[in-house]
């Protein structure tokens, strides 16, 4: 692998007709050479439900393996028109999109997460964007130290 080389990595579903145009926006979008491609019948399912522990640990080792050995800064989660694994309408697809987009934020994998869709004429759309924020209580004083730092680092 060279250096320089970018990859990207999606949680997409098996079907054939996703790859190429997911592959595609993903390489556009984030100026990837590679996008490793982590497959499953209904992916956007399997990790909204979060009840097959089995295949979200496979899946979780092979986000890994992309994050840890490829330098991977982008997981993507697929979901598509006429998935045979996911006979879901289009709106339950995009919410379980958005839910799995939110279990894999947990993963707390230090990267952006986005959700896709796609759809009947096989076009690529952007569903979910989120980078990876770490949800935790703060008080209204850690709060306003948090701004300081941050503003005090743009002067």
């Amino acid at each position: 692998m060279n250096m320089t080389d970018r990859f990207v990595t999606t949680i997409n579903c098996m079907d054939g007709r996703t790859q190429k145009p997911v592959i595609d926006f993903m390489k556009s979008e984030y100026g990837a050479d590679f996008v490793d491609m982590i497959t499953e019948a209904g992916p956007n399912k399997i990790l909204a439900e979060y009840t097959n522990k089995l295949t979200v640990d496979s899946i979780k080792k092979r986000v890994a393996i992309s994050i840890e050995k490829h330098n991977s800064k982008v997981i993507a989660i697929v979901g598509h028109y006429d998935c045979g694994g996911n006979p879901a309408n289009e709106d339950t697809q995009i919410k379980q999109i958005l839910q799995a987009v939110r279990n894999v934020e947990a993963w707390n994998r230090d990267v952006e997460v986005i959700g896709l869709w796609v759809d009947e004429n096989w076009k690529v759309n952007r569903v979910a964007c989120q980078y990876s924020f770490r949800y935790s209580p703060v008080s209204i004083n850690q709060l306003a130290q948090i701004k300081k730092l941050k503003l005090s680092r743009l002067y």
